[in-house]
């Protein structure tokens, strides 16, 4: 199997820089790539170490190019129900959801974490794209009364097993007491965050949100002091955690092709809401037809496969039937594991399949998705 070169990356202005961007580089970050006009953080020399780190230990990962979409104004709900199939006119403030915005045929433009900071305030979290500009499009078409901005908002993620003994020292009881999805306004010596019960790893975590940009790195140095007890080590994004769990990346596992029903998201289509949303119509129609296609495992051997540097195809009776969206070697599982889009007939576990790995036909089995569920609990006693 023929491996890609490795490439350099050019820093320029062009591509903004995180408010923890000097923090990474002192802490010795190896690779970056673009992600929302911004340089994110791809490993720190050691990925697999990382990955350790996050699934027994603890990490601290910049996510500021996870960058924020505030919705506020009297409005603010009425486009947010727009955006999104998801029932919001329930949700509390101090409270999130995972959400999806879909287009009018149904098709997905991207996932988010969705937060009720105040009342008529809103915090999005999007996927790698220009939402903002779909979310100030629709307010604009609809004569909505709302800002729709980009504040000054950076994410930490504080993620692994050990990661309640790290936000216990450094926030308190809170860190413990908080529940999932929720969020608080709090300080750290005197640094404005928010603190929050989520995460994009699978483990036990939380996202430290930076309201003021000019105190990045001194945020990072709190917060590895405050770990060091427990090991902590900087981390970027793990594509071997976020496949085996079934987290899914957006323009990867999620495109504009795919419906919430055929990547397993239906749980966030209340079809019938009774506000209006972009796609209702449509999803209304799907919601009672068989699904033409599904994302689901694979399992198949072989050397340690590296990602996909794009869609590889799926063979099914000699036909390529659906595509590779993301693809690793699983640490835990010691065999390679992907995220295959298949027809609905090919998707049932236990089904062979045939995948093309840099040119190379490998059997591989369909599986359920996740092969690891995500750890939600905090356990008592810490």
């Amino acid at each position: 199997m023929s491996q890609l070169p490795s490439f350099a990356m050019a820093i320029g202005p062009r591509v903004r820089r995180s408010a923890f961007f000097d923090a990474t580089v002192a802490a010795g970050v190896k690779s970056f790539t673009i992600y929302n006009h911004m340089y994110l953080p791809v490993h720190f020399g050691d990925p697999l170490a990382e990955y350790w780190g996050m699934v027994e230990g603890v990490v601290l990962a910049d996510h500021a190019a996870q960058r924020q979409i505030e919705i506020t104004g009297p409005d603010a709900l009425e486009l947010v129900q727009l955006l999104t199939p998801r029932e919001m006119s329930t949700l509390p403030v101090g409270r999130g959801r995972y959400v999806v915005f879909t287009d009018n045929n149904g098709g997905i433009i991207n996932d988010a974490v969705l937060l009720c900071v105040e009342d008529n305030k809103y915090w999005l979290s999007p996927g790698d794209s220009d939402v903002i500009l779909w979310a100030q499009g629709l307010a604009l078409g609809r004569g909505l009364d709302v800002s729709v901005t980009e504040p000054d908002i950076s994410p930490l993620q504080l993620q692994g097993p050990l990661s309640p003994h790290v936000g216990k020292k450094l926030f308190g009881d809170i860190a413990l007491t908080m529940g999932y999805y929720h969020c608080h306004f709090l300080e750290l010596n005197g640094i404005p965050v928010v603190l929050t019960r989520t995460g994009w790893s699978g483990e036990l975590g939380y996202e430290i949100y930076l309201l003021d940009g000019s105190r990045g790195t001194e945020l990072w140095d709190l917060i590895m002091a405050a770990g060091e007890e427990y090991g902590i080590i900087p981390a970027c994004p793990s594509l071997a955690r976020s496949v085996e769990g079934g987290i899914l990346s957006y323009a990867s596992d999620i495109t504009l092709e795919d419906t919430p029903f055929t990547i397993g998201l239906e749980r966030l289509v209340d079809v019938d809401k009774p506000s209006d949303y972009i796609g209702k119509e449509a999803l209304q129609r799907l919601a009672k037809e068989p699904i033409p296609r599904k994302l689901v495992g694979a399992n198949f051997g072989g050397d340690p496969v590296g990602s996909n540097d794009k869609f590889w195809d799926v063979y099914a009776s000699g036909e390529v039937v659906g595509r590779i969206t993301r693809c690793c070697y699983s640490p835990r599982l010691e065999h390679n594991i992907a995220l295959v889009n298949v027809p609905t007939d090919v998707a049932e576990p236990g089904t062979q399949v045939q995948l093309d790995i840099r040119g190379t036909l490998v059997d591989a089995e369909i599986v359920a998705l996740p092969w690891f569920e995500s750890h939600k609990k905090i356990p008592e006693g810490i």
